[in-house]
């Protein structure tokens, strides 16, 4: 009932702010959770209201949380736009901003050196949203503390910032530099115990993290990672393609420019891994392909690094399988918890 009385004492000014101007092509808005509609030219645009649906969810969290968590919504500056149409505009190459979540456990002991999560939220254009709040919860309860950045592409700021998407790109280093603000802001958290961790989208960006910043992490999950654009670009339907192909993105399909889809690829930076990895992959997943995954595993094999791996069969959930709140998804967590202990070392290990 409290709960209730929170969302609606809370929500109901945020509710009365005008939305952000819709895009000028008149396109359809995005439903909540969904893929983001097209314009008539094919060029995928963000809803209208993902700044009002992200406030509320904003306020979720600390009603999720707060119990056990001290929540901070921050602002940091990362790498300048990818794409700057204008150069000499006033400002056009100014560091970006990005926001991030911050978690730190309530009864977290800090006169001593704790570890820290770098969460890495999924979907092309999405957000970290309370849809992981379980999952958190199960990270703060072992001590860890948590930052999660909305990098560039994320919804819930307006089509400016949704229209600095770069797939694979600069994304990674915000994500990278939000593991950085924490620990140039919490003393007490200790740099070689930084951990990253992603599914999907969110398991790329893990992936390029560690190939790009090894010295930054020491272990990293990446479970049902994208890691071939070239291959995922055969696979995928017109609309999907369309969202890297947008001209505010890298602007050409995979077949007008194969090598830039090959940079933005884990697989082909499979010779840089040098940080303890463990990867999951599910036959049944509907959406990165479980062929995709294991072209990353083989091109690892290929180059000799030490990592582990498994391969679920037709676990229930497909591509969500170990992120849903089941019995059986917790049972995989808890695969991950123990694997990502024995180098981070928090205070109250899954086991």
């Amino acid at each position: 009932m409290l709960k209730l009385l929170a969302i609606s004492a809370f929500s109901l000014p945020l509710l009365a702010q005008p939305p952000a101007a819709p895009p000028s092509s008149g396109a359809p808005a995005q439903a909540q959770g969904g893929a983001p509609a097209a314009s008539a030219a094919g060029v995928p645009q963000p809803a209208a209201n993902d700044e009002i649906l992200k406030r509320i969810d904003d306020l979720m969290w600390r009603l999720s949380l707060d119990d056990i968590a001290a929540i901070d919504k921050i602002e940091y500056t990362s790498l300048p736009p990818a794409r700057i149409p204008n150069p000499k505009a006033p400002g056009a190459g100014n560091p970006l901003i990005i926001r991030a979540y911050t978690f730190i456990p309530k009864n977290l002991d800090r006169s001593r050196k704790q570890p820290l999560i770098v969460f890495c939220h999924q979907g092309v254009h999405a957000n970290e949203d309370t849809r992981d709040a379980h999952v958190f919860r199960e990270l703060l309860e072992q001590g860890y503390s948590i930052v999660s950045a909305d990098y560039r592409g994320s919804t819930g700021y307006g089509r400016g910032f949704y229209e600095q998407i770069d797939y694979g790109g600069r994304e990674v280093d915000d994500v990278y530099l939000a593991g950085q603000w924490m620990l140039d802001n919490y003393p007490f958290l200790d740099p070689k115990r930084v951990g990253i961790v992603g599914s999907s989208h969110g398991g790329l960006i893990t992936l390029m993290n560690i190939f790009a910043h090894p010295q930054a992490y020491a272990a990293a999950y990446a479970g049902v990672p994208v890691s071939d654009l070239v291959a995922r670009m055969g696979y995928e339907p017109p609309g999907y393609q369309s969202l890297y192909s947008a001209p505010y993105h890298i602007g050409k399909t995979v077949r007008e420019d194969v090598m830039e889809y090959r940079r933005r690829s884990p697989v082909f930076h499979a010779k840089e891994l040098n940080t303890p990895l463990l990867i999951h992959t599910n036959t049944n997943d509907e959406d990165v392909n479980v062929l995709e995954v294991q072209h990353l595993i083989e091109a690892l094999k290929a180059e000799g690094k030490k990592f582990d791996y498994k391969i679920y069969d037709d676990a229930p959930g497909g591509h969500y399988f170990n992120r849903i709140d089941t019995k059986a998804a917790r049972e995989s967590r808890r695969e991950i918890w123990r694997f990502l202990a024995q180098y981070l070392k928090p205070d109250h290990a899954a086991k």
